[in-house]
């Protein structure tokens, strides 16, 4: 197995970056390992050896000095309990995760066991390890299936999932092992920022944690952040005269698409159309900012977000489609305004997101774990952004078996017409094989148009989009079948394993004489991983399959960056019912999808340096709330501040109660200040991009407003905090926290916000909330100057 391992890590020695490719420290690692017998232990004496190494570890011995003797007890115990033994790749993997990596595993090779021997290897020390899990799902499955090893090793293990109450949740993270997903344990972290008794806290410090799928969490979704609300009571806005203005206007006259599809500009005369109809007067004008904020989130919902594109309706709610794996993003909502107008748009009744009462990205949540390692099938592509937002290398781990697969060069045509009759044609060949197919689309839109067309065409075939996500895995199980047609989304693309013969592999050899599970793409994504992620559906465990991706000039990835524009026309064939069969033509498509992948990773960079300031205040003020909610910050403001007062109530009710007291109203006022706060750097950030016409720098300016404000809402806390004390009546049974309204929000949520950098992303300044091009605001400015002169002239 070690000689197999060899030849395939000879391959990588000329890659520039031998981090990444040398192995062999692992391989002497896993020589030794394999060098240990436990073989003829009986499970007493198993468990008496991991006894031993809690022992070790709790007198201070390092983690690494017990690696190889920890690794070695969990192989014989996962053959015995689950009847899975390691593979030398696995533990390879395992070495690099507890070293604080990313590993770059196929799919198929056993993420969910390489695992289990840095958990419990970081387990010992009794400080708790996090497996964060793709979805809920995975988390109680990996809990039931990994969970008897580390019972057996005397370890416990736990899970998270969605509605569970807080008592199960705290019990589960108390544990030694908890599965739960990185977005839970994030909502959970929001929550004991709004508690206001340490018994009410459910999370202990963060230790180690183990991120499946890392290149999606901490790429894809690394900006999006997880929002705790709680009720308010305000009216919401009626949308409906704004969308019947924007529905008024028309394309190409009242207002133009940018290529890219990303922004939506209006025109000189859609601008005068709108303030006729309005009647708003000038629509820049400080006093209609909100007025502007609010049209420009019906613009981009009318215009630019497509229904079963980027949304579906479903039981009278708006559900995004995660772009990425085109599964509904659960619990996501967009920036409330432009949720609430896609909601007008529909017709439906708008649900209160109530006030934003703490947030955090998922990128910033994840670097609050001291020790942070991660496993995907696709790391290599996006190492260099791993590297510089979160210092974390990647490592490519061989596969156990060599990869069969076949793929086959892309089938590139001028038009979406011919590729989509190509593409009918090559399906109903390979079904007549009885070769089952998986089908990869890129919107639940056409997902359904080609299964639709199938259906026409005689050929049965299962869909699965967001629109029967519950259905996954039943559709998954059927997807190896022999004959079996599945038509998806790129949902089918991540967390995905389909077995060869269908789940219980009945039909196993005659698939694999058909040449496996054949997948087609029917276009390329925005970023080359997903493309992988499809791919890697087929050829798992040295497994045959075949892969092939059918592309028109006319696709949205080529139309919106116009790669098409850089295949000279030359290479075009004369014919459009022909393929371009030119590898130039190849390559140059290859190129544009990486000029792609490098200009989205610099809009990340861009949304990380508005995000930043925020994130190191919100930092300073969770660690001070609860270093006070712990009691290891000495309270003295109201000593200082009110020293009478003070004095007085210290003789009547005594040092303890007015201590709960200052320290009650303390915690509150913190909650209250940093809501009002979010909620106002929220609403600078709707608005930051006009600063552009002073020929000031948006982000330079953000950050001046928000550090400004920041340092006021230090002192707001301190004077809300010595107001309420001094109004407040204090008794031996300390404050009314319902009269002296002091209680926090009777019911809190939580959810995402979509704050994806494909949308607000293509101007300059990169600014949530941005619809309008600097051209249509300056020549507001100029018309309006230019009438105040006209009528000045006239007088």
């Amino acid at each position: 197995m070690l000689k197999n391992i060899s030849s395939v890590s000879k391959r990588f020695e000329n890659f520039k970056n031998k981090e990444v490719y040398d192995i062999e420290l692992y391989k002497k690692t896993v020589e030794e390992i394999n060098n240990i017998n436990y073989k003829n232990a009986s499970d007493t004496e198993l468990r008496e050896i991991s006894e031993n190494l809690k022992n070790k570890v709790k007198e201070g011995i390092p983690l690494d000095e017990v690696l190889i003797q920890a690794f070695t007890l969990v192989k014989e115990v996962a053959g015995r309990v689950v009847g899975m033994t390691p593979y030398d790749v696995q533990k390879m993997a395992a070495i690099a995760l507890h070293q604080g990596k990313v590993v770059e595993m196929q799919t198929g090779e056993g993420k969910t066991l390489s695992a289990v021997m840095p958990a419990y290897l970081n387990a010992l020390s009794g400080k708790g390890v996090h497996i964060l899990t793709f979805n809920d799902y995975l988390a109680e499955r990996d809990f039931r299936w990994m969970g008897p090893i580390y019972k057996f090793l005397g370890l416990s293990c736990g899970f998270v999932k969605e509605n569970m109450n807080l008592e199960e949740r705290r019990k589960a993270y108390l544990k030694d092992i908890t599965y739960v997903t990185a977005r839970e344990s994030g909502f959970d972290y929001l929550r004991d920022f709004l508690c206001t008794e340490v018994k009410d806290l459910v999370h202990r410090p963060f230790n180690y944690a183990i991120l499946d799928e890392a290149d999606s969490i901490l790429i894809d979704e690394a900006r999006i952040p997880l929002v705790i609300a709680g009720n308010v009571s305000e009216e919401g806005f009626n949308y409906d005269h704004l969308i019947e203005i924007v529905r008024s206007l028309k394309p190409n006259v009242d207002y133009e698409i940018d290529q890219h599809h990303h922004n939506v500009v209006l025109t000189e005369k859609g601008l005068i159309k709108i303030e006729k109809v309005s009647g708003c007067g000038n629509l820049y004008a400080s006093e209609n900012l909100q007025l502007l904020t609010r049209l420009n989130c019906v613009l981009h919902a009318e215009i630019l977000l497509k229904k079963e594109i980027d949304y579906i309706v479903r039981k009278g709610k708006i559900e995004i489609i995660d772009e990425f794996t085109g599964r509904v993003a659960d619990k996501r909502h967009w920036p409330d305004s432009l949720h609430e107008a896609v909601e007008a748009k529909e017709g439906l009744v708008s649900e209160t997101k109530g006030r934003i009462m703490g947030s955090i990205a998922l990128q910033y949540f994840l670097k609050l774990y001291p020790k942070l390692a991660g496993m995907t099938g696709t790391a290599i592509s996006v190492m260099n952004e791993l590297d510089r937002m979160y210092q974390l290398k990647v490592v490519l781990i061989p596969t156990n078996k060599p990869c069969i697969r076949k793929d086959y060069p892309d089938k590139i045509f001028t038009c979406k017409e011919i590729k989509e009759k190509t593409l009918i044609l090559e399906i109903k060949n390979i079904n007549a094989t009885g070769q089952p197919i998986l089908i990869g689309t890129s919107s639940v839109e056409e997902s359904e148009r080609i299964a639709t067309t199938l259906n026409t065409e005689g050929i049965k075939c299962n869909v699965l989009n967001a629109k029967n996500d519950w259905e996954e895995a039943k559709i998954i199980a059927e997807a190896g079948k022999y004959g079996a047609v599945t038509v998806s989304t790129n949902m089918a693309g991540r967390g995905i394993d389909i077995k060869l013969g269908g789940e219980k592999e009945l039909d196993r050899k005659k698939v694999v004489t058909k040449g496996g599970l054949y997948v087609i793409g029917t276009s390329r994504h925005e970023s080359s991983r997903i493309d992988n992620q499809l791919r890697g559906r087929a050829g798992r465990q040295g497994d045959p399959g075949e892969s092939k991706f059918f592309i028109s000039l006319e696709d949205d990835l080529i139309k919106k960056y116009e790669i098409d524009k850089m295949i000279p026309q030359e290479y075009y064939t004369q014919k459009q019912s022909e393929s371009l069969d030119n590898t130039m033509i190849n390559r140059k498509i290859n190129s544009g999808q990486r000029i792609v992948e490098g200009y989205n990773s610099d809009i990340r960079k861009q949304l990380w340096e508005y995000s930043y300031v925020i994130e190191e205040q919100r930092r300073i003020i969770h660690q001070k709330r609860h270093e006070i909610l712990v009691d290891r910050e000495p309270l003295s403001l109201l000593s200082n501040k009110c020293p009478v007062l003070y004095d007085r109530y210290l003789d009547l009710v005594g040092k303890d109660v007015l201590y709960k007291v200052e320290k009650q109203i303390t915690l509150f006022h913190i909650n209250k200040c940093w809501a009002e706060y979010l909620e106002y750097v929220s609403y600078i950030r709707e608005g930051i991009h006009l600063v552009v016409i002073g020929k000031e720098n948006p982000l330079h300016r953000f950050q001046s407003i928000t550090i400004e404000a920041f340092n006021d809402m230090l002192d707001n806390i301190e004077k809300d905090i010595i107001e309420t004390f001094i109004k407040a009546n204090v008794t031996k049974d300390g404050v009314d926290i319902e009269k002296e309204k002091l209680k926090g929000p009777s019911s809190t949520w939580t959810y995402l916000i979509s704050d994806s950098p494909n949308q607000f992303s293509r101007l300059p300044f990169i600014v949530k909330g941005v619809l309008f091009s600097l051209r249509s605001i300056s020549n507001g400015i100029v018309r309006k100057v230019q009438e105040t002169i006209n009528v000045v002239i006239q007088k």
